[in-house]
């Protein structure tokens, strides 16, 4: 649980930390986020192919890092956290159940046929969040500043996804009254 805990706490602060200490610390020091990002994450790689190849790619951007001492390849690392994301997501929708149909079962194991339906579009709609969000937080990386990066990938992007999950709460309540569910 605290491993956890530590993994949220540091993706959240990423792209902060990644900022603050542009210009003060080399980017192959600023590197150890990352690898300490990767390293908490390891415990998840029993669990899936996407898990692993996050792993991978946070050690390959490190390395990249370390190697160029340029502050690009960690800023990169919001692009594979949603390519990750999305692969996971999207996967699940070529090979069901849905992540979201999956998330739904440990609540509800029995769910109707008219909330699996409901579930499948959910998981697109986070598909193309992570599209999105994944595109703009490379074109961030690419040609932004690095306190325009840090703002969308640590502030903008995480209320984008508190608005869209926070949305679909509502959106299931009315689901469920709709479809007695």
């Amino acid at each position: 649980m605290w491993l956890t805990a530590l993994t949220v706490l540091i993706t959240l602060l990423y792209p902060l930390a990644i900022w603050y200490g542009r210009g003060q610390v080399e980017p192959r020091w600023l590197a150890c986020l990352l690898l300490l990002a990767a390293a908490t994450r390891l415990p998840a790689l029993r669990l899936g192919v996407a898990a692993r190849w996050s792993a991978a790619g946070a050690l390959l951007l490190a390395a990249c890092a370390v190697w160029s001492n340029m502050l690009l390849p960690l800023k990169l690392y919001p692009v594979l956290v949603n390519a990750a994301l999305l692969a996971a997501f999207g996967y699940s929708l070529a090979a069901p159940p849905s992540m979201v149909e999956r998330l739904a079962r440990l609540r509800e194991p029995d769910l109707p046929a008219a909330a699996v339906g409901y579930t499948r579009r959910v998981t697109q709609v986070w598909c193309v969040f992570f599209i999105v969000n994944g595109a703009i937080a490379l074109a961030t990386a690419l040609w932004a500043s690095e306190a325009l990066w840090s703002f969308y990938t640590g502030v903008v992007a995480y209320l984008l996804m508190a608005l869209l999950f926070g949305a679909e709460c509502l959106w299931r309540r009315r689901f469920k009254r709709l479809h007695h569910v």
